[in-house]
């Protein structure tokens, strides 16, 4: 009777390999990576990875495994695997070396991991194949920043500006640049742009305030954090700076009294309190 239903159990056991080890090795390069794509839309990263991996080893000379390699990459990005992802995409670039998306997608993951020098060749990779690519010069631009190569930063920045004008992020870089170099005018001239276009940016109004104030013009400087005052009535930056500025006028009362509302807008008391001992 026990070897009976041995049989029939190991019967059953072979039948179910048999039905779905059969249709497992039936799928195809392409279902595979089909599977793989809508596990991707689905979110089910893991099953995703493994899938796309299945796929590369079933195929390793197929000329989609550029795209497989760089599809790999994104999820193992997503997974947190920075190592891997690097890896993929460098597997893809091994096949498709002149890639500009692959090299971005590199470049990027670089960076995120503080590997600036390589993140730096991509970058530059990219641009000397599209000259005018944004993102790449926008990112090799705050390279520079970080190396304190402000000229070759410029040279960037303005290269995004001479074909698109109006780049927040370039500007914005363009106004530190300014202000690290004495050009104050040209600073707060890129400011009165961003601030045209974009009328309810409290850092904008922060920022320029910040520059009046390196001029002393403090009046200006108070205006500008009205105006971010009322776009943001609880910034507690905009306290603080008010209560810096009123300091250096010799206005200790209204210095007091702007320090005390950043405390009660939650400011630490230990930020305040160095403050709050020259308004005696």
């Amino acid at each position: 009777m026990n070897r009976t239903i041995s049989y029939v159990r190991f019967c059953i056991i072979l039948f179910s390999l048999f039905l779905f080890g059969g249709r497992l090795f039936a799928q195809s390069y392409n279902e595979v990576v089909e599977e793989a794509m809508a596990c991707v839309k689905e979110d089910s990263l893991a099953q995703a990875e493994a899938l796309f991996q299945e796929a590369l080893k079933m195929d390793p000379s197929n000329a989609r495994n550029a795209l497989l390699f760089s599809n790999l990459g994104t999820v193992q990005k997503r997974l947190g695997k920075a190592d891997e992802a690097i890896q993929s995409y460098t597997m893809a670039l091994n096949i498709i070396p002149y890639s500009t998306s692959m090299l971005l997608n590199r470049a990027a993951l670089y960076l995120e991991e503080n590997l600036t020098d390589k993140a730096y060749v991509d970058y530059c990779n990219v641009i000397d194949l599209l000259p005018e690519n944004i993102e790449a010069r926008l990112f090799r631009a705050y390279i520079y920043m970080q190396k304190r190569q402000y000229q070759e930063a410029r040279i960037d920045y303005n290269v995004v500006l001479d074909k698109d004008a109006k780049n927040r992020t370039a500007l914005l870089g363009m106004v530190v640049l300014d202000e690290k170099e004495g050009r104050y005018i040209s600073a707060i001239n890129r400011l009165n742009l961003l601030i045209q276009n974009t009328p309810d940016d409290v850092a904008l109004y922060k920022m320029r305030a910040n520059l009046e104030w390196e001029q002393q013009h403090w009046d200006m400087a108070m205006l500008d954090l009205e105006k971010a005052m009322k776009l943001a009535p609880r910034d507690v930056e905009i306290r603080l700076m008010r209560g810096d500025i009123y300091l250096e006028m010799n206005r200790k009362e209204k210095a007091k009294e702007a320090y005390e509302e950043a405390v009660a807008l939650g400011a630490s008391q230990a930020e305040v309190h160095l403050r709050l001992e020259k308004c005696r």
